[in-house]
């Protein structure tokens, strides 16, 4: 279909391509087993599509969406070949993340006419947090903004530690307090300084300890609060980051954080040392909020932002 054009360079693609590897081959591994003596796109088929969907960490919703729209096109051509079932999987996939417009870009952009754009980033320790508002901070520098880090996660010395680690590697000022320090009052003192310094990106770090959901609540809700008294319409938006190695964890991470505060973006970290990429479909049809990033290794510049046609072409290629 026209929408698979080529849209990253061939650098970022075939760094794409290979963090998808163990999902792609665990997924088609699967399915030849499933279609093995079969000509035809089938009920049997079908039942094995399903159970592979699923096992693929693609989420019970959004698979029985995907199987409803193969079964229409099964009903429109009586003779569908399995030769054809690679390539209807991919339309169709595609199709159910095109309902939305997201996973549309390419750069690292921030919005137009709003300076410092305030990006707060939420996530349980371990999922990569950290490190992806490292890479994050350096990719917003390499094109050509000037950002400001805030080390917010005050509960534990490790994180505030961790930030400065990147913030010092990254070459971008970080707003740090003492461990224990109130997060809001961190918050609210990085702002300050990026105002002052008229940077066009605020990064602000914030706990991943507070299991409780109503503590948790309260806790992002006067950080929120707080940094309004600086730049009334801020956070501009909050970053879920979640383990795609975790598969249906994520989920369920994902589920808790959406019930707790208003996610407006998510980063899906850990898909190159995983078969569990179809999380990242499963995430981005049931949770109707954009994937913006993706992490795609280890390495400083293995963050990319989320494009769904090149995501599909990758996985399915």
């Amino acid at each position: 279909m026209s929408f698979f054009k080529k849209i990253f360079s061939s650098d970022k693609k075939e760094t794409l391509d290979k963090s998808l590897e163990k999902s792609k081959t665990s997924f088609f591994s699967k399915l030849s087993k499933a279609v093995a003596g079969k000509s035809k796109v089938d009920d049997d088929v079908l039942d094995n599509l399903e159970e592979i969907l699923v096992s693929s960490d693609v989420g019970v919703e959004t698979t029985l969406k995907i199987i409803t729209r193969i079964e229409s096109r099964v009903a429109a051509d009586k003779y569908l070949g399995i030769d054809e079932l690679n390539q209807i999987l991919r339309e169709e996939i595609a199709g159910l993340l095109s309902e939305t417009n997201t996973g549309e870009a390419t750069e690292f952009l921030i919005p137009i006419q709003t300076k410092p754009y305030v990006l707060m980033v939420v996530g349980v320790n371990g999922v990569g947090k950290t490190t992806t508002i490292g890479k994050l901070a350096y990719q917003f520098k390499k094109a050509g903004y000037k950002v400001v880090l805030g080390a917010a996660d005050t509960f534990r010395a490790a994180a505030i530690d961790q930030l400065q680690i990147w913030a010092d590697r990254v070459d971008v000022p970080i707003v740090r307090q003492n461990m224990g320090s109130d997060p809001a009052s961190v918050a609210f003192d990085t702002l300050q300084s990026a105002v002052a310094q008229n940077a066009d990106v605020v990064i602000i770090d914030t706990a991943g300890r507070l299991h409780n959901k109503i503590n948790l609540m309260n806790e992002l809700t006067k950080v929120k609060r707080v940094m309004q008294k600086v730049v009334a319409d801020a956070p501009h938006d909050v970053l879920l980051v979640l383990d795609g190695s975790t598969g249906q964890n994520a989920f369920e991470q994902a589920k808790q954080f959406t019930a707790a505060t208003e996610v407006t973006a998510l980063a899906v970290t850990k898909l190159d040392g995983t078969a569990k990429g179809g999380v990242v479909i499963g995430i981005s049809d049931q949770f109707k909020i954009p994937v913006k990033y993706i992490g795609v290794g280890e390495g400083i510049e293995d963050l990319q932002v989320f494009n769904k046609y090149e995501f599909i072409d990758s996985f399915f290629k």
